[in-house]
């Protein structure tokens, strides 16, 4: 039987206190006799590729191969991928409707020392996929919860959209109901970091029309069918990206890139400039200098530096 391969494959050292300490959060107290021990299993939260197979990491198939069950969201679709790569470890499931019931089966499992991968359909587990009440329970009972990294879509969607990366919000699937959409929507309008949604083919010119109506025309960038065959970049204006979809059947899965709001910049006053350079010279702790207060103003009220330059100087 397979069990605890990470102390046969070990690369980094890995300690956790568990026992009559509350761990991964609030309201998960573990009392020490339910907790896990050395000889608990690790469950591996293991990214799958979001189309194309070859999108799975050397380390992803070990795993795959040495525990001794894999949960997966949709056995015959992960079935698919595990004849690719010949692995034939043993397959339960464990999508929304069951997982809260059989997380525990997959729990006692883990406490009695079976390594467990759980893998979604696609991508990284979890994100807009099953995995949250899996793995809250594992970390309550104590046990290793270890990320084997690999695709994401909301990542991929990002990194190639052109919109600004530093800092983004991800929604996840827009409510399906249209009032709840809008409400949605209504609430992140003044958002200024980038926003990233999935959506469904289906609903994917009205989506467009709402981001336009409520948020104004902004910078879109639609990935469709992402790493596989008929994999498509759509960018402009929501006008234009509209209009590149509408009259034609749009198949696969989605994933929206929106730019973030943009606020209007207030021109200050002499005095105020002046006020909102000690305010920084005073609170930063650091000497710093009137070259970059004036750089930093500037970016924040869009002011011209010269001119917030001069009036630092005096």
């Amino acid at each position: 039987m397979k069990k605890n391969i990470h102390k046969q494959n070990r690369q980094v050292v890995y300690k956790e206190t568990v026992a009559g300490k509350t761990v991964g959060g609030a309201g998960l107290s573990v009392p020490p006799a339910e907790a896990g021990s050395e000889h608990s299993g690790t469950l591996y939260l293991t990214a799958t590729p979001i189309g194309n197979l070859e999108d799975i990491t050397f380390r992803a198939v070990r795993i795959l191969r040495d525990v001794s069950l894999i949960a997966a969201e949709d056995t015959r679709h992960t079935r698919i991928l595990l004849q690719r790569y010949n692995i034939s470890t043993p397959l339960t499931s464990l999508y929304d409707q069951v997982e809260r019931e059989k997380s525990n089966l997959i729990v006692e499992r883990l406490l009695g020392g079976d390594d467990v991968a759980y893998v979604s359909d696609a991508g990284t587990p979890g994100i807009s996929d099953p995995g949250y009440i899996l793995v809250r329970k594992a970390v309550a009972h104590g046990i290793k919860v270890s990320p084997i990294p690999g695709a994401s879509a909301l990542l991929a969607s990002l990194c190639v959209s052109g919109l600004p990366m530093d800092c983004f919000v991800f929604v996840g699937f827009l409510p399906t109901k249209m009032l709840r959409r809008q409400h949605l929507l209504a609430k992140l309008r003044e958002e200024e970091k980038t926003v990233i949604f999935y959506e469904s083919p289906n609903r994917l010119i009205e989506t467009l029309k709402d981001i336009r109506e409520i948020w104004g025309d902004r910078n879109v960038v639609v990935s469709r069918e992402l790493t596989k065959i008929h994999e498509e970049f759509v960018r402009g204006s929501a006008t234009e990206v509209i209009a590149a979809f509408q009259g034609r059947a749009v198949k696969g899965e989605i994933t929206l890139v929106v730019s973030g709001f943009l606020r209007e910049k207030s021109e200050l006053t002499d005095e105020e400039i002046k006020l909102r350079g000690e305010e920084l010279f005073e609170g930063t702790g650091t000497a710093l200098s009137r070259r970059d207060a004036a750089s930093r103003i500037a970016t924040e009220t869009g002011g011209s530096r010269r001119r917030i330059y001069k009036l630092l100087s005096v």
